[in-house]
């Protein structure tokens, strides 16, 4: 399987915002749900954001709640992934998930995933 591709990460100030991109190369991913998830320096790999193949439900981690927006271009086969607020504890590689389906969720449960890009907040 080709999978997805990320772009979007950077370095940014405790408060700012990134957007990250999960794009398709050389296949498509519209009749896929996709997600979001990050590793940071030690830890385990953990579920950020997930949205569905028609984009109606998404599903966050709590602990990006209100702070992170999923979203997808169809058209573009684009998924998004826009964090404001950004925190010192983001700090982490971020993955797109080509899901499995929309039963498990979970970190890792998935049929292909990207590269990463790494994001990196300084306060």
């Amino acid at each position: 399987q080709v999978p997805p591709v990320e772009s979007g990460g950077g370095l940014v100030q405790a408060g700012g915002s990134l957007r990250l991109s999960c794009a398709a190369s050389g296949r498509t991913f519209r009749d896929r749900a996709m997600g979001w998830i990050r590793q940071a320096p030690g830890k385990e790999r953990e579920f950020v954001a997930a949205i569905s193949r028609s984009g109606k439900n998404r599903y966050y981690a709590d602990f990006v709640k209100d702070r992170i927006t999923i979203s997808r271009d169809t058209a573009q086969d684009t998924k998004y992934l826009q964090m404001d607020n950004l925190k010192t504890e983001d700090t982490a590689v971020y993955y797109c998930e080509e899901k499995r389906g929309w039963g498990n969720l979970d970190a890792g449960y998935c049929v292909s995933w990207g590269q990463g890009t790494q994001v990196t907040v300084y306060s």
